[in-house]
């Protein structure tokens, strides 16, 4: 699955317009690699993404093609939360 899907789907980020803008300005990795909106996401992944305050590290668990709002969050597992550094 595309990470931009992934994050619509998984309601990390509302809009898909919006995960492949933050996918193509660079603030989404995948398994350490910078990636943008095109990368596929597979279960076991890590991805870490750098929304506008903080910086999430996540585990996928699980992909599905739509879910609904009280089933997005078993679609991955926050392995840290932490500010974001200005630079």
């Amino acid at each position: 699955m595309r990470i931009d899907k992934f994050l619509k789907v998984s309601r990390l980020i509302k809009r898909r317009t919006m995960a492949k803008e933050v996918a193509d300005q660079g603030r989404v990795q995948v398994n350490g690699q910078t990636v943008k909106a095109g990368a596929n996401v597979k279960p076991g992944d890590e991805l870490k993404i750098e929304f506008g305050q903080k910086v999430v590290t996540l585990r996928v668990e699980r992909l599905e093609a739509a879910t609904k709002k009280d089933e997005a969050e078993t679609m991955y597992t926050i392995l840290q939360e932490e500010p974001r550094n200005k630079d």
